[in-house]
């Protein structure tokens, strides 16, 4: 195959004069998801014209295009969706071919990125209406910037750099939003502006809040009263932080507001109370959200879960999992029964890996139905059913349903009892695929747990394909991201552990300084680190003699196995996190 591997190639076109300030129109405009880092969203790109420019100027072979294209059609993903995860195309050649197809140079700017300082420059409102930004300057020339080039008029740019030739250039939708939040001001700020016009308060209010928290990729929103005051946090990867205060004298029209958003009882002030509401962002995307009122000695408590609505980009190459990890869960993947069990604490990331696995699956020939509480995306060409608590729609009532409904692959959101465990162990075993997640620390204690619900050993031995467990841990972030360089002396005095797993003497590690695009934390973003199991013919007559979860990680470790922590020090080598944040979410193991 002749596909392009460079990181940054310039376009091979000749760039085109933009002709009355407005890019040529080709094509239809259509909306599409994207996979992983590379957010793109088509204005008037078609995959089809997409895939002309990525053969024609030798980016791919026709018929990966054609695969890729197939792929889109049966509505299993988009065709950079197939692309990328294929590991055909990378984000930036990606970019760089639909910077062709508009006839403009493509600007990486992630390599580039321009200081907060020039950004501004462009005024706010001017680069958020034409989602512009400024990529550099200098004495003859400003190069604007921009991922939807219809918006752009040059016209209205140019006396902000009189005398100047000014160009325009095009960058992926990812990375301009990244450089947009330059111009983010303070909650309070927002909160000020909105009290002062004194015009519908709790809403405005709550818009603000719920944009900043999807701009800052929030997984949960907190209001806590606390005196004169009414505390907002937000959750970003993981971590707790506060985002800003309101008076709490507008606090009790902002809770009713939630409650009739969420269909609660605003007359209900000593109950708990669950709701749900769909947030519609500025830019037209629904975000999902689940609701939780809780009275507390200070008042009524709110939290706010935001659903993953960017898991539909998220593909196995996307996951942070090692060429050997993707092959073991391709492999099991790819047999027509069995069970492939992700385990985990709440909060690991275990349903975004599951439904990574079933945008694999996902074909026009393969009947997919999934049980979940809650659903959270909406994934075309799957049948997808809610738990239901009122309707005593329960997993494991969901589950023997289901089964009579001809699946060929079946998700169970999670295993809680012996019912719904033995349920799904029985499905595996007479030709179904199952995939579900389950309650454990690690990849070796989950048999134990499931002997533990009675479970047959047998049944788990005939019928488990693969192990996995995972934890989230925050990445580096890419903008702040320094290099530093410790003895193994003082790396051993500053982390103890680092002894057992650091054997220079010179040992380059990365950190984050911090920065306004991580809110100075020095993270921005996740990945997981995992831990694999494969249930081959010796483990699986390990598993019938219920065997301990040492007795199971011993066998496994004698065949490479891994644990969590030590594919979290590869991560660590390999710059994409720190050793201390690796440290707050797994521990070394007890037994390697």
């Amino acid at each position: 195959m002749t596909k392009k591997t460079k990181t940054k190639i310039e376009p091979v076109k000749v760039v085109k004069e933009i002709k009355n300030n407005k890019v040529k129109k080709e094509g239809n405009m259509i909306s599409s998801g994207s996979t992983g880092a590379a957010k793109i969203i088509y204005q008037e790109l078609t995959e089809a014209k997409l895939g002309q420019v990525l053969v024609s100027e030798s980016y791919l072979e026709k018929a990966d295009v054609e695969n890729g294209l197939r792929f889109s059609r049966e509505g299993r993903g988009t065709l950079p969706d197939y692309l990328l995860t294929n590991g055909l195309l990378t984000k930036d050649l990606l970019g760089q071919a639909i910077a062709e197809f508009y006839h403009l140079k493509y600007a990486d700017l992630n390599t580039n990125r321009p200081e907060d300082k020039q950004v501004k420059m462009i005024t706010e409102d001017m680069a958020a209406a034409m989602r512009v930004v400024l990529y550099s300057l200098t004495e003859k020339e400003a190069i604007v910037t921009t991922d939807d080039p219809r918006l752009v008029d040059l016209t209205k740019i140019q006396p902000l750099f009189k005398n100047l030739k000014l160009s325009l250039r095009y960058s992926l939708t990812e990375d301009i939003d990244s450089i947009l939040a330059t111009y983010k001001k303070s909650l309070e700020t927002e909160f000020s502006k909105v009290i002062i016009n004194a015009q519908r308060i709790a809403p405005n209010i709550i818009e603000i809040i719920f944009e900043d928290a999807i701009n800052q990729h929030a997984s949960d929103v907190h209001f806590e009263p606390s005196g004169s005051k009414v505390k907002v946090r937000f959750r970003v990867d993981g971590v707790m932080f506060g985002a800003g205060e309101i008076p709490a004298q507008f606090y009790p029209n902002i809770l009713n507001r939630v409650k009739v958003l969420s269909n609660m009882r605003i007359d209900e002030h000593f109950a708990a109370q669950d709701g749900a509401i769909r947030f519609t962002t500025k830019t037209g995307i629904h975000i999902d959200m689940r609701s939780s009122v809780i009275p507390t000695i200070e008042g009524e408590k709110i939290v706010i879960r935001l659903l993953s609505h960017y898991v539909s980009s998220f593909s196995l190459s996307d996951l942070g999992l090692s060429d050997t990890h993707k092959e073991l869960i391709r492999q099991a993947s790819e047999k027509p029964f069995g069970m492939i069990l992700v385990v985990g604490p709440t909060g690991s990331g275990k349903t975004t890996t599951l439904y990574a696995l079933l945008k694999l699956l996902n074909s026009p020939d393969v009947n997919i139905t999934t049980i979940e509480d809650p659903v959270e995306y909406r994934i075309q060409g799957i049948n997808q059913i809610q738990v239901n608590s009122q309707t005593n729609l329960t997993f494991a009532k969901g589950l023997r349903s289901i089964v009579r409904q001809d699946p060929d692959v079946i998700l169970v959101g999670e295993i809680r009892d012996t019912e719904t465990a033995e349920i799904s162990v029985n499905a595996a075993l007479t030709g179904h695929l199952l995939l579900s997640t389950f309650h454990a620390n690690d990849a070796a204690s989950a048999v134990p747990r499931l002997l533990d619900m009675n479970v047959e050993p047998f049944l788990i031995a005939s019928t488990l394909q693969v192990l996995m467990a995972q934890r989230l841990v925050r990445k580096i972030c890419d903008r702040c991201r320094a290099s530093i360089t410790m003895s193994k002396a003082d790396l051993v005095k500053k982390f103890k552990v680092a002894d057992q797993y650091f054997s220079l003497d010179k040992n380059v590690l990365y950190e984050g300084k911090g920065c306004e695009m991580c809110n100075h934390t020095g993270y921005h973003g996740r990945t997981a680190i995992y831990e694999f199991i494969d249930i081959n013919p010796a483990m699986e007559d390990l598993i019938v003699r219920k065997p301990s979860s040492k007795e199971i990680w011993s066998l496994a470790r004698s065949y490479g196995a891994k644990t969590m922590f030590e594919d979290g020090i590869l991560k660590v080598k390999e710059g994409v996190t720190t050793l201390a944040e690796l440290l707050r979410v797994a521990e070394p193991p007890e037994f390697v």
